[in-house]
């Protein structure tokens, strides 16, 4: 959750409120489907290169960078890490047929897995992506396939696509008292732009691997790193391996389905030579050895259930049962299995507005004002309220610590003891940090370590820290299948501290 204190509160209305537990799940800006934009055109053979760097910004792609940058947390700066970047987009740029058009990277300072363009050539990738990433060839798929965005046009393509869907569907609404057939209308609509979508995804996936396997670098990149993309929403969508996987990542613009994947070895293979072979491995780990891994612990961020934010001094405990994410809104948290959410954000209220008189002002739909009622939790002014949106039921609780006011809202489909139980446990655990929590809050990182005689899967997992299910999520980040095993003096990535 970045910058509580400077965020601003946003008036919540009956749909989301209905959606909250999907919400719940991750908030994300949406890939390269609605950032990009890209050109036809064929791929040339090896031609001068503009430095990637130089790039055209417009007040729009600033003020889209600003919006950027503040939803994940600012710009991660590592100048080795960047350079190797930025060579990588270098080498894709002098191959790709579009010498004249200028790049520049930024990695940004988040733990989720992502990676979007500008029409302007604005290339952004997170630090997360980069721990996902195996070897230079991977994060080169994932580089080319942005450009290709960028070289066809593609954002210009699906707005044009969309406004002209919108014209369809104001004639169907006008035309028409048929609330079946407008329904009809939108549904058709929405399943338009999502396989025009889809389109875009393949024709930049194709380009994508033509332009890495022309700048030499091993083409299956593409499909490793799909996979393991894959493999990392399943695990950390649940907090457990599973395939029912709906958190809002880069999968959620980049679907990594079994056509896509075997589309893209399909084009490996066609594209596979004596001179593509090229995967920097031991490179590629040298520069991400020491990477932040997760929530920076500046911003504040999740251990287990629990929510430590060192900059404000405060933390509280999620129930048991629950997953936590930290996202640029509020830390989301939903049970196992469903059926029970939680929210957890900052909001202004004037100093001179009882905190009573917050929860009955119109912020929120259908509150009980019966049911308000003023409390102290651990020594700090609060209130507490119910409501309710059908099928779901709200417990809110708003809490006065120093001067900002914060926010808990529990959402459940049905009231139990236990729902009622948890919102009130994760209320009072709310507390200041002391002063050596405040030291101890030191970031997880990456390490690169060598693997030893008489090193496996399991002892190497038990050197992760910080982190949930280490054996799944070492497999998942050293790009290790279910029953692989590691080799003897091969380099591999663990979390430390």
């Amino acid at each position: 959750m970045n910058r509580f204190a400077e965020r601003r509160e946003s008036r919540l209305s009956r749909r989301l409120w209905a959606a909250l537990a999907l919400l719940c799940l991750g908030f994300a800006l949406s890939g390269c489907g609605s950032l990009a934009s890209f050109e036809l055109a064929s791929v040339a053979q090896q031609a001068p290169v503009k430095p990637s760097h130089v790039v055209v910004s417009t007040p729009a792609s600033d003020r889209e960078n600003t919006r950027i940058l503040a939803t994940y947390g600012g710009a991660y700066h590592d100048p080795p890490l960047e350079a190797l970047v930025t060579k990588t987009v270098d080498r894709l740029v002098a191959v790709s047929g579009h010498p004249d058009q200028g790049y520049k990277v930024t990695i940004l300072n988040s733990g989720a897995v992502n990676a979007f363009a500008l029409p302007t050539g604005q290339l952004y990738v997170t630090r997360g992506l980069l721990a996902l990433a195996d070897d230079n060839s991977e994060l080169s798929s994932v580089l080319a396939h942005e450009m290709s965005h960028v070289i066809f046009h593609h954002a210009a393509l699906r707005a044009a696509k969309a406004r002209q869907l919108a014209v369809v569907n104001r004639v169907v609404t006008d035309m028409s008292d048929d609330a079946q057939l407008t329904a009809l209308a939108l549904a058709k609509t929405k399943l338009t732009l999502a396989a025009f979508s889809q389109q875009q995804e393949f024709q930049a996936d194709s380009m994508g691997v033509k332009i890495s396997a022309r700048a030499h670098f091993d083409p299956y990149g593409a499909a490793r790193f799909l996979t393991s993309m894959e493999r990392n929403e399943e695990l950390t969508a649940t907090g457990k391996a599973s395939s029912d996987s709906q958190a809002p990542d880069f999968l959620s613009a980049h679907p990594a389905t079994p056509e896509r994947v075997q589309k893209v070895e399909a084009l490996a293979k066609k594209y596979t030579s004596p001179e593509t072979k090229e995967r920097d491995h031991e490179a590629y780990l040298s520069a991400i050895d020491g990477l932040v891994y997760g929530d920076d612990p500046s911003e504040g961020f999740v251990r287990g259930r629990r929510f430590l934010h060192p900059k404000l001094g405060f933390t509280f405990k999620a129930p048991e049962h629950f997953t936590l994410d930290n996202t640029a809104q509020a830390v989301i948290g939903v049970r196992d299995g469903g059926g029970q959410a939680m929210r957890f954000d900052v909001v202004r209220v004037p100093s001179d507005q009882s905190l009573g008189g917050y929860l009955s002002s119109g912020w929120m739909q259908n509150v009980d004002k019966a049911s308000i009622k003023d409390v102290t939790i651990n020594g700090f002014p609060a209130a507490s309220a119910t409501a309710h949106n059908d099928p779901w039921q709200f417990k809110i609780y708003v809490l006065r610590f120093g001067t900002d006011v914060y926010r808990f809202i529990f959402a459940t489909k049905r009231k139990t003891t236990e729902s009622e139980r948890n919102a009130r446990d994760t209320v009072k655990s709310f507390r200041r940090l002391t002063l050596r929590e405040i030291r101890n809050a030191r970031p997880l990182r990456l390490k690169v370590i060598t693997v030893q005689p008489g090193d496996t899967v399991e002892s190497l997992s038990h050197r992760m820290v910080g982190v949930d299910h280490p054996a799944q999520l070492f497999r998942v980040l050293n790009g290790l299948g279910p029953h692989a095993e590691v080799k003897v003096r091969e380099r591999v990535k663990v979390v430390a501290e």
